[in-house]
């Protein structure tokens, strides 16, 4: 193993950070005095660097076995959180682990232990239970969004998993709501709580509200995303019927999007937030599972097609815009004989013109390069290639995202075909690639 960076600013450094908030301060102080916390802070606001710098200082380079467990309601915010392990360069060995995928590879990597595993409930347990991985060196506890994983029918493998690791120095629990306690399967007596819900500044919210003339509410949402203009969102919908029942009205108007919901495979739901981070597709159509617990950039907007039923959850969605010191809009899109819930308030009702075609004018398409981590190819090395020998000017290369075995690039729209037949067959580290145009 190379020498851990600890040195905090140089993760910052590594991170283009150049300074923690107010928040993550408070947290990293917190933690390293306290062997229990609960942090509760609203989406968006940087809680995962917030635990994690404290958790990779306290980690030890001369032990081999798993010294930090993070558990997650949902397999993308496991696959952030190991993201952004990577990307802070510390050293120390990542893995997670989470369903829709094959335990046979998860056992093969868990054969050299990471000194960090992050993971769902399920898939985690199923693992303690197979022994394929020692508890005696674990000695961090962390449950992210933990009152998301409660919601969602984990609590008895939580419960199995904290009873099962009996070396447990340090306990940590996020969540971005306060409607849920501790729970006792944690044996917390004393938490340190920090509280930063308070701290949301609404004012940087703007929520409209636009009505239908009938209950087909799909042609004013046509003029709605038209009225956007080039602005990134998320339309949210309560049922994947609903999402099928958009999707299809988008698709039959030529307009890209990328869909997201829990009924789709998992490499699917990769692939559709990857498109949507890099601009590929400027919105994305999905369930509340977009809500919390993913990596998107700040959105300039976010459309209720369909309202929560709660109101943490219509909270957690406007989470998605307006985040820290950005400002945003939350539409509501209602038809003219719905009743709108409580908690719906000072909203303004405005009025969007009719246009007969949206403006389309995609500007980035996703190129699919089959080789990654596995292949020790870096983002340096593809931007090499794409600068090089595809003669792209520097700001035509949008962003590259690398995973184990494949890695993603965004290109300008009008020259990915271009590019795919002067770079396919290209060698990295004397590796012969496939590029071709990822399709979902």
């Amino acid at each position: 193993m190379s020498d851990p960076i600890k040195n905090q600013q140089e993760i910052l450094d590594k991170l283009g950070i150049e300074q923690l908030n107010d928040m993550q301060q408070a947290s990293a102080v917190a933690i390293q005095q306290n062997k229990e916390i609960v942090l509760l802070s609203p989406t968006g606001t940087g809680k995962t660097l917030a635990f994690l710098l404290p958790l990779v200082a306290s980690l030890n380079p001369e032990v081999d076995q798993v010294q930090a467990l993070i558990l997650v309601p949902s397999r993308e915010l496991a696959i952030q959180i190991e993201q952004v392990l990577r990307e802070m360069g510390t050293g120390f060995k990542v893995n997670a682990v989470y369903g829709g995928r094959s335990g046979a590879g998860d056992k093969v990597l868990l054969a050299t232990p990471p000194a960090i595993l992050i993971g769902t409930p399920g898939r985690v347990a199923d693992h303690l239970r197979r022994g394929n991985f020692k508890t005696t060196a674990l000695k961090t506890l962390v449950l992210d969004e933990f009152d998301k994983s409660l919601e969602t029918g984990f609590e008895a493998e939580m419960r199995e998993i904290a009873e099962n690791l009996r070396h447990l120095t340090h306990k940590i629990l996020t969540s971005a709501t306060q409607k849920v306690g501790i729970p006792p399967f944690m044996q917390m007596h004393h938490p340190k709580r920090l509280n930063f819900l308070s701290d949301v500044e609404e004012t940087k919210l703007k929520l409209k509200i636009v009505v239908a003339p009938t209950e087909d509410k799909l042609p004013t949402l046509h003029n709605l995303l038209a009225a956007t203009g080039t602005g990134r969102g998320i339309i949210f919908c309560n049922l994947k019927d609903t999402i099928a029942d958009v999707s299809d009205y988008l698709y039959d108007r030529e307009f890209p999007h990328s869909v997201f919901y829990g009924g789709l495979e998992q490499i699917d739901r990769e692939r559709a937030l990857i498109k949507f981070r890099n601009g590929t597709h400027r919105v994305l159509l999905a369930t509340d599972l977009a809500a919390r617990g993913i990596d998107v950039p700040d959105l300039d907007f976010i459309i209720h097609y369909q309202l929560p039923y709660k109101r943490e959850e219509f909270i957690h969605r406007n989470g998605r815009t307006a985040r820290m010191h950005a400002t945003g809009t939350a539409f509501i899109l209602r038809h003219q004989q719905q009743e709108l819930p409580e908690f719906i308030e000072n909203a303004e009702v405005i009025q969007i013109p009719h246009v007969k075609k949206m403006p389309q004018e995609q500007q980035w398409e996703t190129l699919y390069i089959s080789g990654g981590r596995k292949d020790k190819i870096s983002k340096g090395d593809i931007a090499g290639l794409f600068l090089k020998q595809g003669n792209l000017q520097k700001e035509e290369l949008g962003i590259i995202e690398l995973k184990q075995d494949c890695s993603f690039v965004a290109v300008p729209y009008n020259k990915a075909f271009e590019l795919i037949n002067t770079l396919n067959n290209s060698r990295i580290k004397k590796r012969k690639l496939r590029i071709s145009l990822l399709e979902l």
